[in-house]
């Protein structure tokens, strides 16, 4: 019991963090400047890591690789807890397992993405984050949008959208975990 209560800890911290750099990383792949008090807690929570960091390893091609690879990191380090933890520490599997938790934190995080645009828009599109969050996910769902047409008023490409980012992570998974 214990056991599965340091692994719900280490990976409840580490999924905080981690997001949070991918989040980070993925603004600027976009190009959009979070709304202030988003932005004041994404880079409180991280500047730690991505600065010394980025002394290492300079953004190239305007990407901030820092914190993709500080993102990288911190599942390594939980990923190796867990193990750990469970007594099952293999050095062939903390790699596996670690490209396998990347794919799940980037399909679930876009997908989470989409679920908060499509509630913005029930709700209220005008809320204050909706613009925010449109902007990070319109590399996503621009594709989608000139293919799939309107049904009445009805944008259906997050529903689109969410059905291929699970098929995506299902396919991932599968070639993973064949790997191991």
């Amino acid at each position: 019991m214990l056991e599965s209560i340091l692994t719900l800890i280490v990976d409840s911290a580490a999924g905080v963090l981690g997001g949070a750099l991918l989040l980070r990383f993925w603004m600027q792949v976009v190009r959009v400047r979070p709304p202030s008090a988003i932005g004041q807690f994404i880079f409180q929570l991280t500047d730690w890591m991505v600065k010394p960091l980025r002394r290492m390893l300079p953004g190239v091609g305007g990407y901030d690789w820092a914190s993709l690879i500080g993102a990288l990191l911190v599942i390594l380090l939980a990923v190796a807890i867990d193990l750990a933890v469970m007594s099952r520490f293999v050095p062939q599997y903390l790699v596996l397992l670690s490209l396998l938790r990347l794919c799940e934190w980037v399909f679930y995080g876009f997908m989470g993405l989409i679920i908060i645009e499509a509630i913005f828009s029930w709700v209220n599109p005008h809320a204050p984050l909706a613009p925010f969050v449109h902007a990070l996910n319109d590399p996503l769902l621009r594709p989608l949008r000139r293919v799939i047409p309107l049904v009445g008023s009805i944008d259906l490409s997050p529903l689109v959208a969410l059905i291929l980012l699970r098929i995506g992570l299902q396919l991932v998974s599968t070639v993973l975990l064949s790997a191991a």
